[in-house]
Order: structure tokens, then C-alpha cells, then sequence
């Protein structure tokens, strides 16, 4: 069950969006992604709490969630806020009717964690185009994988696929 509901919201970050998302519906976007989040922290005690929100450079909704203590939301290698992510997403999407990509972070955790994915995607590319090779990186996100494939992009002599099933589901740098 799990495993169905993340595959259709990663089908739904993979797609593109056709139709411009207008002032008042990316308000009414944040409104429903702001009151998830406040809804959802009841259940941690975590105190008073600050949602920032702001455009990403990909035209994602980020939200970033300052406080004392907020530890408990990031959780061991991010997960808990991966899975905070995933409800916020999933709760906006079904209630406003259609995706739009939402980042929820915490005082800048996943900013930090983009940098690092966005200079092991280009050290990678540089070890593929050196050794001529495929090279495959570890088990990511759905998240995680979409920051890959957007730091590479550009590079014209290598290509990103993702492969695998799951939790197993990685991205491989192809040298062209």
C-alpha cells in the first residue's frame, strides 16, 4: 500500500506541468501545505515554529521550518523529514486537486543536503566521463534523484536514468 502511494507521487513529481499556476493558486497551495504542517506538528511538541515560504529555482513552493529544537523533525539521515515531506505533498496534492511540488525543510537541512547531492552528481559525472563508465550512485529519493537529474542536465556528454524498484531506486550517470 506504502509502496503504491509513493510510486504515484513520484509519477506525479516526474510529470511536467502544462498549465501556469496563477498568484492565487499557488496562495491557496501554500495556505493547504502551511496547514498540513501546523497540523502535523501538534503531534511533535515542538513549540512555536516559523514557516518560511519561498519560490525554489525549479518553481517548487519551499517551506522552511525554523524553531528551538527541531531536531526531532529531521530525524536520522533525514528520514522523518522525508516522510513529513511526503504526507505534506501528498495531503496538498489530494486537496487542491493536481501537483504542484512542495519542499518542506528544516532551518535549511535539505538546502545543505542539495548542495552535497548537486557536488556528488558532478564529481560523479566528471569519474564517468574519466573512466568511461556507468556510474551509480547510492539508493535515493525521490527528491534526492530529481536534484541529480537537474544538476546534470546540462552537461552534454553524460545522461541520467534512474533505475531500480522502491527504496532500491537509484540514479546511474551514463557517459555519452
Amino acid at each position: 500500500m506504502e509502496e503504491e502511494a509513493i510510486q504515484e507521487v513520484e509519477a506525479l513529481e516526474e510529470e511536467s506541468s502544462e498549465s501556469e499556476v496563477t498568484d492565487e493558486m499557488l496562495d491557496e497551495i501554500a495556505d493547504t501545505a502551511i496547514s498540513t504542517i501546523q497540523s502535523i506538528l501538534q503531534f511533535y511538541h515542538v513549540g512555536e515554529v516559523t514557516i518560511d515560504e519561498y519560490e525554489g529555482d525549479e518553481g517548487e513552493l519551499i517551506l522552511d521550518i525554523t524553531g528551538d529544537d527541531l531536531a526531532i523533525l529531521i530525524g536520522r539521515h533525514g528520514r522523518t523529514l522525508d516522510a513529513l515531506q511526503f504526507m505534506v505533498s501528498a495531503i496538498t496534492m489530494r486537496t487542491i486537486g493536481f501537483h504542484y511540488p512542495v519542499v518542506v525543510d528544516v532551518e535549511g537541512y535539505k538546502s545543505r543536503q542539495r548542495e552535497k547531492l548537486e557536488s556528488i552528481a558532478r564529481s560523479s559525472a566528471s569519474r564517468a566521463l574519466s573512466q568511461d563508465r556507468r556510474i551509480k550512485l547510492r539508493p535515493m529519493t525521490p527528491y534526492e534523484r530529481r536534484i541529480v537529474h537537474i544538476t546534470l542536465r546540462d552537461y552534454p556528454d553524460v545522461e541520467t536514468v534512474s533505475e531500480g524498484e522502491g527504496s532500491a531506486r537509484h540514479v546511474v550517470i551514463v557517459p555519452l
